[in-house]
């Protein structure tokens, strides 16, 4: 049986993967995206530079989470669904918020 607190660290480093991924890509492409330490916060654009640092952190960030607590298995259900549901809901979220900047929400 696996751990309640395990599977919330799976969730979070659902959360950080799903992070980690347009800030790292938009970086290695030459492209400015939103980050936390643009101005305004979260808003504005940083650099290509900026995102790959931010998108490696997050993938650290998921890996210590994941890969370091407890005992993650892919073939087991529970664990699975925990990170799942973490890299689900940070989809939606991020979709939402860079979709106001990058016109992805205009069917919304």
């Amino acid at each position: 049986m696996v751990n309640w607190l395990h599977d919330l660290s799976y969730f979070f480093g659902g959360i950080f993967l799903a992070n980690a991924i347009p800030h790292f890509v938009s970086g290695v492409m030459g492209r400015p995206f939103q980050s936390p330490f643009a101005h305004p916060r979260g808003e504005g654009l940083s650099s290509a530079t900026v995102n790959v640092i931010w998108g490696f952190a997050n993938f650290v960030a998921a890996y210590l989470l994941i890969v370091r607590v407890g005992d993650f298995d892919i073939h087991d259900a529970q664990t699975t669904i925990s990170l799942g549901l973490g890299v689900l809901l940070m989809g939606l979220a991020t979709a939402k918020l860079f979709g106001r900047f990058n016109g992805g929400n205009l069917k919304d």
